[in-house]
C-alpha cells in the first residue's frame, strides 16, 4: 500500500466525477478489498453506495466509514460527512432513532449547512412536528437562502401541521433557487394536481424523475414514476 494505492484511487475518484460509477464502483471495492484505508476514497465510496441503495449496500457503508475513522487523511471536514454518511446508512436500515441521536450530537460540537439540512429532515420523519419546525426554523435563521432547508420547512407544514398553503410559501422559494430539487418539485406538482393542471404536474414530476434521487429523498424515483403514470393514464 502506498504511491500506487494512491494513484489508483484518485483515477477511481476520477471515473467517479465523470459519472462512470461502475468503473469507480469496480475500483473503490478493489482498493477495499486491498486494505488500503484512506477517507478520500472511503467517503465517495461510501455516498456511492448510499445512492446506488439496498439493505446490503446501507450495511457495507457501515462496515466502510467504521474503517475510515481510522484514517489518516480523516481531517475534521471529512469526518463530518462520514458521520453524515453513517447516519443516513442508519435512516436507511430503520434505524431513525440512532440516525438522529448521532446528528445531534454531532450538531452540538458544531452547527454545519449539511448537519441541517439532514437532521431537519429526518426530525420530519420522526413526525414530531414541533421538534422539526423548531429545528428547520434555526436551520432557516442559519441560512434563509439554503433550498434544501426551505424545502423542509413546506415538508413541516405540508406532511407534519396540514398547513398546505403556508408549505407552498416554501416551496416556492425553495424552486426559484434551485429549479431542480427533487422533493420540490414532487410537492408542487401535488398542487398542480389538486388544481386539475396535469400538464403542469407531469412537467415538475418529470423534471424530477430526471434528477440525481438522494438517499435522504422524500419521493423516490419509484414514487415519482407511478404518480406520471397515474397521470397518463
Amino acid at each position: 500500500m502506498g504511491i500506487m494505492d494512491g494513484f489508483k484511487a484518485r483515477k477511481a475518484l476520477l471515473s467517479h466525477q465523470k459519472g462512470k460509477t461502475e468503473e469507480a464502483r469496480a475500483a473503490y471495492e478493489e482498493l477495499y478489498k486491498s486494505g488500503y484505508v484512506s477517507a478520500a476514497y472511503m467517503l465517495p465510496y461510501s455516498v456511492l453506495l448510499l445512492r446506488e441503495g439496498g439493505e446490503n449496500n446501507f450495511i457495507k457503508v457501515k462496515e466502510i466509514l467504521k474503517k475510515a475513522e481510522k484514517a489518516p487523511d480523516l481531517d475534521a471536514s471529512r469526518r463530518q460527512e462520514l458521520l453524515m454518511d453513517f447516519a443516513v446508512a442508519q435512516y436507511k436500515l430503520g434505524e431513525l432513532d440512532k440516525a438522529v441521536n448521532l446528528l445531534e450530537a454531532s450538531h452540538k460540537k458544531g452547527p454545519c449547512g449539511l448537519t441541517y439540512q439532514s437532521l431537519g429532515f429526518l426530525y420530519i420523519e420522526t413526525g414530531d412536528a414541533e421538534k422539526a419546525l423548531a429545528y428547520n426554523q434555526e436551520a432557516l435563521d442559519y441560512d434563509d437562502e439554503d433550498p434544501v432547508v426551505l424545502d423542509n420547512m413546506g415538508q413541516v407544514y405540508y406532511r407534519l401541521l396540514n398547513d398546505k398553503e403556508k408549505a407552498k410559501e416554501y416551496f416556492e422559494k425553495a424552486i426559484q433557487i434551485k429549479d431542480s430539487q427533487i422533493d420540490t418539485l414532487y410537492f408542487l406538482a401535488q398542487y398542480d394536481k389538486e388544481a386539475g393542471k396535469t400538464k403542469e404536474a407531469l412537467e415538475k414530476l418529470e423534471k424530477a424523475l430526471d434528477g440525481r434521487f438522494s438517499p435522504l429523498n422524500f419521493a423516490t424515483k419509484e414514487k415519482v414514476q407511478s404518480e406520471i403514470d397515474q397521470l397518463k393514464k
